[in-house]
């Protein structure tokens, strides 16, 4: 079998998810490791049996690398993705794509110059429950989709921000929960309703006081469908509710998924604990499903590590994608899409009015 010589960009918490899967995929021979830190890069190395390296051009050309996973903080993605794509290297970055659209663009222009893959990780749509409402909402099962909601009320302790000096700052960061906790729903969003057409929308910091930005936010889009969408997102509730997205349809039928109870999981630090589930489901002459789809879900969970199986899923899918010479499930325009719907919100609230697309 053919085997994409991989690479790890960013040792750190996340890191580890996606060091597992280059290490185990079929379609992986993992070659090398870099991070700014040669005592972590040096640990990863030593843990994975790869080589270690601390300068990235370094690394793509002794190791020969043709993919890289990128998982440094987001506002050093787009440095990475253009050095990559210019030894011809192919690119799959953690959520977000970026802290800023000219981030995104650069990594575009670069991939489409080079030739190379251009990926973003947004292992959510791998979810069975995701999935099954997305072949319903494309089967026409709702009619045309009408209406899409994202809610999360999920939590984040001072000590979440202390685990890295860059969080929690716009000038590292770039942003709060829209930018780090909210883009795989703005993903679900954007991918069962399509491209949006005007946000409008607010932000707050409702009881972080030890960070600089959004700990919740809400707004509302018109989708270029005609559709529309609500989010309320928010890291404000502790110990954490529930985090769901909801597609509601102009047949009146309705299905959704709870991506998340509790608190989200964070990656190297805390585990999926409970399956994500579809919990709603009134599809006419479909509703007895729902106990079904639940019952199948909760089995499966118990059979898989759910906080690394879905990465797994999508690091293979875009491996695969290099292989066979096809686009991956999720793109760099994906990614850029959901940028710019966070963008957009914080647009919004900083000029008071809405914000038309494109930006």
């Amino acid at each position: 079998m053919s085997r994409v010589r991989t690479a790890l960009v960013g040792c750190g918490k996340v890191g580890q998810i996606h060091a597992s899967a280059l290490e185990s995929l079929a379609e992986s021979e993992f070659v090398a490791v870099c991070d700014a830190s040669p005592e972590r890069a040096s640990r990863f190395a030593t843990r994975y049996g790869t080589s270690a390296f601390t300068d990235l051009a370094t690394m793509l050309k002794e190791a020969h690398v043709e993919a890289i996973l990128v998982a440094t903080p987001h506002p050093l993605h787009a440095e990475a993705v253009v050095e990559a794509a210019n030894f011809g290297a192919h690119a799959l970055i953690e959520k977000p794509m970026a802290a800023s659209l000219a981030d995104c663009d650069a990594m575009l222009a670069a991939a489409q110059r080079s030739g190379v893959k251009l990926g973003v990780i947004s292992q959510r749509r791998f979810y069975e429950p995701v999935a099954r409402m997305k072949a319903a909402i494309d089967a026409g099962k709702l009619g045309r989709p009408a209406l899409g909601v994202f809610q999360m009320y999920s939590w984040r302790d001072q000590a979440y921000y202390e685990s890295d000096p860059w969080r929690g700052k716009w000038s590292t960061e770039g942003g709060g929960v829209l930018v780090n906790q909210s883009p795989h729903q703005l993903d679900l969003l954007i991918w069962f309703l399509g491209d949006v057409a005007e946000v409008s929308g607010y932000w707050a910091n409702v009881n972080h006081p030890g960070i600089e930005v959004d700990d919740t936010a809400v707004a509302s889009i018109r989708f270029q469908s005609g559709g529309l969408g609500s989010i309320i997102t928010s890291v404000s509730q502790k110990p954490g509710l529930f985090t769901k997205v909801h597609v509601h349809g102009s047949s009146g039928a309705s299905v959704g998924v709870e991506t998340d109870r509790g608190a989200t999981f964070i990656a190297g630090v805390s585990e999926i604990a409970e399956p994500p589930l579809n919990d709603v489901w009134n599809i006419p002459g479909e509703e007895h499903r729902l106990s079904e789809f639940q019952a199948e879900d909760r089995i499966r969970f118990a059979s898989v590590n759910a906080t690394s199986h879905y990465h797994m899923l999508q690091i293979r899918d875009f491996l695969q994608a290099i292989l066979a010479d096809r686009t991956p499930s999720v793109t760099g325009e994906d990614g850029r899409k959901v940028v710019a719907l966070f963008t957009a919100i914080y647009r919004s609230q900083n000029e008071h009015k809405p914000i038309a697309f494109p930006i």
